[in-house]
């Protein structure tokens, strides 16, 4: 558990709202038994068949090449080039103090995601992405984030929860969320950056009781919907989602934004903004004032361990700040 407090006084922060810290999770880390079983059962899951790992090197290369993301190739190849020309000691460090290329916030790359790693660059707002070659690891200059309670519920969702439409669960299957959200989507560009190396990174943190699952089912128990992210001190990263029945993921955004602000959390980052996200609540913020409320809500004790949903929440009838 995370004991450290470091705590900023900041217009930011303030303008977030007051929020007391989160209490640790009832569930533990799990055992290395445990871990084990429960890692059996899913490694099946990240696979990835020759024809998709070849479709994706390809799509990448053509994201690469958008006009948007283009102008950050040639700075691309020559960090690919220095990277693999280091010492292997020395490849996968970081610059303490670096500098962001471009409106998505290029820092460098570091096939170092471990868990204490990956911790650790969280706090700094920074956060792996890649499709090709070796981790890149990115800080955007606007990130999208809001309080937990600030999330728009509309009618339909709320009527959706009082109907009892479809039950939510937290950690029930982490795999499998990552799994779906990582598959080809209809009418989009079946690209994704989970690949079998993200899953298994992520998978890490799960079992260290840090990354998080939200599972939406339907009356039949068939996972129709989902999203997973990172909990670190007062602060939920998220990771990705998939919906296959409409309002099925908005509905579970509503049951996890319940909890968070029930259990103190002070900040959801989504990263990229997006209409969507606007749609929900986010609103975009300078990388330096993210930095400024990580500083306030990510060094607190984090609540690790596996989530359950609370039964004593009604989210049906929960009326958040806006």
């Amino acid at each position: 558990m995370i004991m450290v407090i470091n705590p900023t006084n900041n217009s930011v922060a303030k303008s977030m709202g007051a929020i007391t810290p989160p209490e640790p999770a009832d569930e533990p880390p799990m055992s290395q038994d445990r871990w084990r079983s429960y890692t059996d059962s899913a490694e099946a899951q990240f696979r990835e068949p020759v024809p998709a790992r070849l479709r994706r090197l390809v799509l990448g290369v053509a994201y690469a090449l958008m006009p948007k993301r283009i102008s950050l190739v040639p700075r691309l190849v020559m960090m690919t080039i220095a990277y693999w020309l280091k010492p292997k000691r020395d490849r996968d460090c970081l610059p303490e103090h670096p500098i962001f290329y471009g409106s998505q916030g290029l820092i460098g790359i570091s096939n170092d995601i471990n868990v204490e790693t990956l911790l650790a660059r969280y706090r700094l707002g920074w956060f792996p992405f890649c499709h090709v070659g070796p981790m890149k690891w990115w800080s955007p200059e606007e990130r999208a984030v809001m309080a937990p309670q600030d999330i728009r519920i509309d009618k339909r969702v709320r009527r959706l929860l009082r109907q009892n439409e479809f039950l939510v669960t937290f950690d029930e299957d982490f795999a499998g969320v990552m799994e779906a959200s990582a598959a080809p989507r209809f009418g989009k560009t079946p690209l994704t950056w989970i690949t079998p190396r993200m899953m298994h990174a992520y998978w890490a943190l799960h079992a260290a009781g840090y990354a998080h699952s939200v599972e939406v089912w339907d009356k039949d128990h068939h996972l129709v919907a989902g999203l997973y992210g990172v909990a670190i001190g007062g602060v939920f990263f998220a990771e990705s989602r998939f919906a296959r029945v409409d309002n099925a993921s908005k509905v579970g955004v509503v049951v996890l934004h319940h909890h968070l602000a029930h259990w103190g959390f002070g900040l959801r980052d989504a990263k990229w903004m997006s209409p969507h996200l606007a749609s929900l609540g986010f609103r975009p913020v300078s990388r330096e004032a993210f930095d400024c409320l990580l500083a306030t809500y990510a060094w607190r004790p984090s609540r690790v361990g596996r989530w359950t949903v609370d039964e004593g929440l009604d989210t049906a009838n929960w009326r958040p700040s806006t």
